[in-house]
Protein backbone atom coordinates (compact mmCIF):
# COMPACT_ATOMS: atom_id res chain seq x y z
CA UNK A 1 0.00 0.00 0.00
CA UNK A 2 1.52 3.58 -0.95
CA UNK A 3 2.26 5.86 1.98
CA UNK A 4 -0.21 8.58 3.01
CA UNK A 5 0.50 12.05 3.46
CA UNK A 6 -0.71 13.66 6.90
CA UNK A 7 -1.92 17.69 7.41
CA UNK A 8 -3.27 18.68 9.79
CA UNK A 9 -4.33 22.11 11.34
CA UNK A 10 -6.98 24.30 12.85
CA UNK A 11 -8.84 24.72 9.13
CA UNK A 12 -10.56 27.46 10.18
CA UNK A 13 -11.62 27.77 7.45
CA UNK A 14 -9.74 25.67 4.92
CA UNK A 15 -8.35 27.59 2.24
CA UNK A 16 -7.43 26.54 -1.82
CA UNK A 17 -3.50 27.29 0.11
CA UNK A 18 -4.03 24.00 2.02
CA UNK A 19 -5.64 22.23 -1.00
CA UNK A 20 -3.01 23.54 -3.00
CA UNK A 21 -0.18 22.52 -0.81
CA UNK A 22 -2.21 19.21 -0.34
CA UNK A 23 -2.09 18.07 -3.84
CA UNK A 24 1.66 19.52 -4.58
CA UNK A 25 3.35 17.18 -1.61
CA UNK A 26 1.51 14.21 -3.29
CA UNK A 27 2.40 14.96 -6.25
CA UNK A 28 6.01 15.68 -5.27
CA UNK A 29 6.50 12.53 -3.08
CA UNK A 30 4.23 10.08 -4.51
CA UNK A 31 1.70 9.47 -1.87
CA UNK A 32 -1.14 7.85 -2.72
CA UNK A 33 -3.47 10.01 -0.26
CA UNK A 34 -3.41 13.25 2.15
CA UNK A 35 -5.45 12.99 4.99
CA UNK A 36 -6.59 16.49 6.60
CA UNK A 37 -7.00 16.28 9.84
CA UNK A 38 -8.78 18.88 11.46
CA UNK A 39 -7.57 19.57 14.47
CA UNK A 40 -9.76 19.27 18.37
CA UNK A 41 -8.68 21.71 20.41
CA UNK A 42 -5.46 23.08 19.28
CA UNK A 43 -3.06 23.74 22.31
CA UNK A 44 -1.75 27.48 20.97
CA UNK A 45 -4.98 29.04 20.47
CA UNK A 46 -7.65 30.09 23.37
CA UNK A 47 -10.47 27.69 22.76
CA UNK A 48 -13.26 30.48 22.69
CA UNK A 49 -11.34 31.92 19.46
CA UNK A 50 -11.59 28.99 17.51
CA UNK A 51 -14.58 27.98 15.31
CA UNK A 52 -16.22 25.03 16.57
CA UNK A 53 -14.58 21.03 15.64
CA UNK A 54 -17.91 20.08 13.63
CA UNK A 55 -18.47 23.19 11.64
CA UNK A 56 -14.04 22.95 10.13
CA UNK A 57 -14.51 19.51 10.17
CA UNK A 58 -17.82 19.61 7.94
CA UNK A 59 -15.97 22.85 6.13
CA UNK A 60 -13.17 20.36 5.37
CA UNK A 61 -14.77 17.41 3.98
CA UNK A 62 -17.15 19.98 1.68
CA UNK A 63 -13.68 21.14 0.64
CA UNK A 64 -12.26 18.14 -0.32
CA UNK A 65 -14.79 16.30 -1.66
CA UNK A 66 -13.86 16.18 -5.08
CA UNK A 67 -10.25 15.00 -5.24
CA UNK A 68 -10.38 11.43 -4.56
CA UNK A 69 -6.67 11.93 -3.21
CA UNK A 70 -7.99 13.51 -0.03
CA UNK A 71 -9.92 11.88 2.95
CA UNK A 72 -10.50 13.58 5.91
CA UNK A 73 -9.62 12.07 9.37
CA UNK A 74 -11.41 12.69 12.51
CA UNK A 75 -8.97 11.51 14.99
CA UNK A 76 -8.30 14.11 16.55
CA UNK A 77 -12.16 15.34 17.22
CA UNK A 78 -12.58 12.14 19.11
CA UNK A 79 -9.58 12.81 21.44
CA UNK A 80 -10.39 14.45 24.71
CA UNK A 81 -8.06 17.30 25.81
CA UNK A 82 -5.38 19.77 23.84
CA UNK A 83 -4.35 18.30 20.49
CA UNK A 84 -0.83 17.11 20.21
CA UNK A 85 1.10 16.01 16.90
CA UNK A 86 2.34 12.96 18.53
CA UNK A 87 -1.44 12.12 19.83
CA UNK A 88 -2.27 12.58 16.52
CA UNK A 89 0.30 10.68 14.59
CA UNK A 90 0.35 7.55 17.29
CA UNK A 91 -3.38 7.09 16.28
CA UNK A 92 -2.78 6.79 12.58
CA UNK A 93 -0.08 4.75 13.16
CA UNK A 94 -2.71 2.21 14.83
CA UNK A 95 -5.01 2.82 12.06
CA UNK A 96 -2.35 2.35 9.18
CA UNK A 97 -0.31 0.18 10.51
CA UNK A 98 1.16 -0.80 7.20
CA UNK A 99 1.71 2.07 5.44
CA UNK A 100 4.60 5.17 5.95
CA UNK A 101 3.16 8.47 7.19
CA UNK A 102 4.36 11.72 6.02
CA UNK A 103 3.72 14.79 8.21
CA UNK A 104 3.47 17.76 6.52
CA UNK A 105 4.51 20.62 8.06
CA UNK A 106 6.67 24.04 6.94
CA UNK A 107 10.32 24.73 7.27
CA UNK A 108 9.61 27.07 9.92
CA UNK A 109 8.26 24.50 12.19
CA UNK A 110 10.80 22.08 11.47
CA UNK A 111 13.19 24.63 12.86
CA UNK A 112 10.76 24.43 16.11
CA UNK A 113 10.91 20.53 16.56
CA UNK A 114 12.71 20.59 19.57
CA UNK A 115 9.66 22.48 21.38
CA UNK A 116 7.28 19.77 20.53
CA UNK A 117 5.84 16.73 23.02
CA UNK A 118 7.79 13.70 22.22
CA UNK A 119 9.66 14.93 19.49
CA UNK A 120 11.57 11.85 19.37
CA UNK A 121 8.42 9.80 19.08
CA UNK A 122 7.27 11.72 16.49
CA UNK A 123 10.64 11.01 14.08
CA UNK A 124 9.58 7.38 15.11
CA UNK A 125 6.18 7.25 14.07
CA UNK A 126 6.80 9.32 10.91
CA UNK A 127 8.64 11.00 8.03
CA UNK A 128 8.49 14.74 7.91
CA UNK A 129 7.17 16.59 4.62
CA UNK A 130 8.96 20.02 4.99
CA UNK A 131 7.71 22.69 2.52
CA UNK A 132 10.79 25.30 1.40
CA UNK A 133 11.27 28.38 0.41
CA UNK A 134 13.30 30.06 -1.18
CA UNK A 135 15.86 31.25 0.61
CA UNK A 136 15.45 28.57 3.29
CA UNK A 137 18.79 27.70 5.02
CA UNK A 138 18.61 23.95 4.46
CA UNK A 139 22.53 23.88 5.31
CA UNK A 140 21.71 25.26 8.89
CA UNK A 141 19.02 22.64 9.79
CA UNK A 142 21.31 20.31 11.46
CA UNK A 143 22.89 22.73 13.84
CA UNK A 144 19.15 23.62 14.45
CA UNK A 145 18.05 20.17 15.26
CA UNK A 146 21.47 18.77 16.83
CA UNK A 147 20.22 15.37 17.79
CA UNK A 148 16.81 15.36 16.16
CA UNK A 149 18.17 15.90 12.87
CA UNK A 150 17.96 12.69 11.62
CA UNK A 151 18.29 13.04 7.55
CA UNK A 152 16.40 9.69 6.61
CA UNK A 153 13.35 11.17 8.05
CA UNK A 154 13.24 14.18 6.62
CA UNK A 155 12.19 14.95 3.08
CA UNK A 156 12.09 18.51 1.86
CA UNK A 157 9.81 19.48 -0.61
CA UNK A 158 10.23 23.18 -2.77
CA UNK A 159 7.48 25.44 -2.17
CA UNK A 160 4.48 26.56 -4.41
CA UNK A 161 4.59 29.91 -2.90
CA UNK A 162 0.89 29.94 -1.94
CA UNK A 163 0.33 33.36 0.57
CA UNK A 164 -3.32 32.95 1.99
CA UNK A 165 -4.10 32.11 5.53
CA UNK A 166 -7.61 31.66 7.10
CA UNK A 167 -6.87 34.63 9.47
CA UNK A 168 -7.01 37.08 6.79
CA UNK A 169 -10.09 35.33 5.31
CA UNK A 170 -11.51 35.90 8.61
CA UNK A 171 -11.24 39.11 8.80
CA UNK A 172 -11.95 39.53 4.79
CA UNK A 173 -15.37 37.59 5.69
CA UNK A 174 -16.27 40.04 8.75
CA UNK A 175 -15.20 42.56 6.59
CA UNK A 176 -17.63 41.85 3.99
CA UNK A 177 -14.86 41.52 1.59
CA UNK A 178 -14.94 39.10 -0.90
CA UNK A 179 -13.16 35.58 -0.66
CA UNK A 180 -14.17 34.18 -3.98
CA UNK A 181 -11.24 31.79 -5.35
CA UNK A 182 -9.96 32.12 -1.69
CA UNK A 183 -11.77 29.12 -0.49
CA UNK A 184 -14.23 26.43 -2.57
CA UNK A 185 -17.20 27.18 -3.34
CA UNK A 186 -19.23 24.78 -0.91
CA UNK A 187 -17.31 25.86 2.30
CA UNK A 188 -18.33 29.52 0.99
CA UNK A 189 -21.84 28.30 0.78
CA UNK A 190 -21.53 26.64 4.30
CA UNK A 191 -20.01 29.52 5.65
CA UNK A 192 -23.18 31.87 4.15
CA UNK A 193 -25.88 29.52 5.63
CA UNK A 194 -24.35 29.44 9.26
CA UNK A 195 -23.32 33.09 9.68
CA UNK A 196 -20.01 32.10 10.73
CA UNK A 197 -17.06 34.61 11.09
CA UNK A 198 -19.22 37.76 11.04
CA UNK A 199 -20.71 37.31 8.00
CA UNK A 200 -22.18 40.09 6.50
CA UNK A 201 -25.18 38.97 4.05
CA UNK A 202 -24.91 42.38 2.35
CA UNK A 203 -21.64 41.29 0.80
CA UNK A 204 -21.38 37.81 0.38
CA UNK A 205 -18.78 35.03 1.45
CA UNK A 206 -18.07 34.42 -2.52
Amino acid sequence: MGALGVLGGTFDPIHVGHLILGEHVAESLGLEKVLFVPAGTPGHKRPDAVTSPEHRCRMTALAIADNPRFELSTVDLARQGVTYTVDTLGDLRRLYPNQELFFIIGSDNLLDLPNWREPERVLALCYLAVVFRPGFPIHEVQDKLGALYIRERIRFVPSVAIEISSTSIRQRIKEGRSVRYLIPEPVAAYIKEHRLYGYRPSTGAS
